[in-house]
This record gives structure tokens, sequence and C-alpha cells, in this order.
């Protein structure tokens, strides 16, 4: 098993970037395609602890129906947003990659640089 995990989507191409990047730099990573497994509260939760960051950071907004259910509204909850995320696994944004260095939204993919 890998010490780095990819959150990804396939039909993305800055997924696809980040993850041809790592295996570039000789890395097999544990590659997590959340749209088919989709999110549980304690990784939505432990994922943004470890970034650093609120839901309403990886929250994507284009081409879902984040505005349409007021999850982009800066008074959205967390747990609204984790709650609609669950239900719906595009509502996060991606791909996020976690390793022993830390984790991070990798838009644009080169910022998984910064984790190696």
């Amino acid at each position: 098993m890998s010490d780095i995990t990819i959150y990804h989507n396939p039909g993305c191409g800055t997924s696809r970037n980040t993850l041809a990047l790592l295996r570039e730099k000789g890395l097999d990573p544990t590659v997590v395609e959340y749209l088919k497994v989709g999110w549980t509260r304690d990784q939505l939760h432990d994922l943004t602890r470890t970034m650093g960051v609120g839901a309403h950071d990886i929250l994507r907004v284009r081409g879902t129906a984040a505005d349409e259910l007021g999850l982009s509204d800066p008074a959205a909850s967390e747990e609204a947003l984790f709650a609609a995320m669950i239900l719906d696994p595009i509502l996060v944004n991606r791909p996020i990659v976690v390793t022993p260095k830390g984790a991070a939204l990798c838009r644009p993919a080169e910022l998984v640089l910064s984790l190696l």
C-alpha cells in the first residue's frame, strides 16, 4: 500500500495530470475514485482538517448543483456541505492528494509537487 493517496476523478483533466505527475516521479499512489466509492463524513472532516481548510474550500460549484442547493452561500454550514457531498460526491473538488507531508487540493496539478 502506498503512503500517497489521490482522490481522483478520471473524467477530470487536472486530476489525470496530477496522477501522471505522481507516476512520472516514480510513485504509485493509492487511487480512490471517489465518484464510485463515495465519501463518509469522517473522511471529509479528516481531509479538511489535514488540509487546514473548511468544507467551502473543497466545494465544487462549476458543473454541479451547488448553487441551486444553496451550498455556495457562505452561511451554509460545514455539516450541510458534508451531508450534500456524501449524497452527491461530485460536489467535492478534485484532485485531493494526501502524502506524509500533508494534503492539498491540487489545482493546478503542479501543486502536488509541494507535497512530495
